[in-house]
């Protein structure tokens, strides 16, 4: 089959136009912004990029056109399928058809940890030996690619994102990927350019719960009130991981060192084994949890498990130590939402607990460049010494009465006891933090995004000032 991507340099569409190729299908593709790696990675496997997006890129017709969900109508290529009336779906249900059916799929959502529990499940699965396909959103560091595809396996591991589908299918991504094993890490608001409200949230989980069949299984986060309100009703065998005492499979004897975190998994007040993992914070303990307890639940034993979580390699951008200069220690790390923040800001209070951290945070996304989050992104800097707020990204697309009001965020961060600052330009931040950091200082970057090349500049910059 002729799949042509229109979209097809992002992340997630170039990964599977490279599972389709492996697959044996014909993939071609435009886009208009085509660039390494991913536009390296699809021409050596064989797949033609045509830049840009024109009528002429569909000759020879294609047996199927996937539409990026970044496109809307007016695109002339998009234009151009429909008014020929060729045959075109989204990129999740290109997914469902191709690899998820007749296969056991495992998908892992929630607000927070869906790549790093993706990451975390394809790792123990192919250290068991069981070899499964995979879709992570991002770099995992334990393969080559965020995706896999073996086509004599049983199983298929997706990150399952509740963001809407297509311009033509405002779904969420999820509910394509028929999962017979379920994981639901967290539910919190999120992506207020969607969704209007928590309930409509809730909604969409509940309705993701109600297609997980019978003989399937639901791993669930005990200590979340809303996980547990959305799972009540469940036709589906549930198991509930977390560290209150109501949780089936628990953590207990958390304890963290200079490299990691050893947690006791205790289910129904007898331990089941020890593991340790390179990761720290409370969530990273709750999502080793759910990860263990799918892996249990398809048979693969402790030892393998330990021995997987011991080697794991989180994904990149994930609390990535990016290096260490006289003692000035740098971070990389994707929160882009107030738990996120206060979740990595307290992992690295855990681990440092006598340094000064100095967070560098960019409002990017759907959410947090709003005022919904006005309060609670003033709560969530509580374990950072110093703050400093960059530009709201895409600020002339929001009306000033949406906008994160940043003067006021940067006082309430001030009357906590912190420093803070507010500082547009990526190069005065630089500027400002090179000349600034001292020996001991602990330094956190969190975008969800490129942020204008931050991390590799304040690489750059400490490695001249120490030179």
């Amino acid at each position: 089959m002729h799949i042509h991507f229109i979209g097809i340099c992002g992340t997630a569409m170039g990964n599977v136009a490279l599972m389709m190729r492996a697959a044996g299908h014909t993939v071609t593709g435009s886009d208009e912004n085509i660039y390494p790696p991913m536009s390296d990675l699809l021409v050596d496997a064989g797949v033609e990029i045509i830049p840009g997006f024109r009528p002429e890129n569909l000759q020879p017709a294609p047996d199927l056109v996937i539409i990026a969900n970044k496109l809307s109508r007016g695109n002339v290529e998009l234009e151009a399928a429909l008014d020929r009336k060729l045959r075109y779906t989204s990129l999740p249900e290109l997914l469902k058809e191709e690899v998820i059916r007749g296969r056991t799929s495992i998908v892992l959502t929630g607000t927070h940890g869906k790549t790093t529990t993706s990451a975390m499940t394809s790792w123990v699965l192919q250290s068991a030996g069981l070899e499964p396909n995979f879709m992570v959103g991002g770099a995992p560091g334990n393969f080559d690619a965020g995706w896999q595809y073996r086509a004599e396996s049983e199983y298929v591991v997706l990150e399952g994102d509740e963001y809407d589908t297509a311009y033509f299918d405002k779904r969420s991504k999820f509910f394509h990927y028929l999962p017979t094993i379920l994981l639901i890490n967290n539910i919190e608001f999120d992506h207020a350019d969607i969704f209007s409200s928590l309930d409509e949230i809730l909604l969409a989980f509940r309705r993701l719960v109600n297609i997980v069949p019978r003989n399937g299984l639901i791993v669930a986060n005990g200590d979340d009130g809303n996980v547990r309100d959305v799972i009540r009703n469940s036709f589906t065998p549930v198991v509930t991981v977390g560290l209150s005492e109501q949780c089936e499979l628990r953590a207990t004897n958390i304890l963290y060192d200079e490299e990691g975190t050893s947690i006791d998994v205790v289910r129904n007040g007898e331990v089941e084994g020890t593991l340790w993992f390179p990761l720290l914070g409370e969530f990273n303990v709750r999502n080793v949890l759910g990860v263990t307890a799918i892996a249990r639940h398809l048979g693969v034993e402790y030892d393998v498990i330990a021995s997987a979580f011991r080697s794991f390699r989180n994904t990149r951008r994930r609390l990535e130590k990016i290096g260490e200069w006289n003692n000035i220690l740098l971070y990389d790390d994707f929160a882009h939402h107030p738990t996120a923040i206060a979740g990595t800001l307290r992992a690295i209070r855990t681990r440092y607990p006598e340094r000064r951290i100095r967070a560098i945070f960019e409002p990017r996304s759907n959410t947090t460049r709003r005022n919904v989050f006005q309060a609670e992104l003033a709560e969530c800097f509580r374990d950072a010494n110093d703050v400093t707020l960059a530009q709201i990204d895409r600020l002339d697309e929001l009306p000033p009465n949406e906008r994160l009001d940043t003067e006021r965020l940067v006082a309430d961060i001030e009357a906590s006891g912190a420093e803070a600052r507010f500082l547009p330009d990526v190069a005065a931040i630089v500027d400002h933090i090179v000349s600034t950091s001292t020996p001991g200082d602990v330094i956190v970057v969190m975008s969800n995004g490129g942020f204008g090349g931050m991390v590799r500049m304040l690489a750059a910059g400490l490695t001249r000032s120490r030179e």
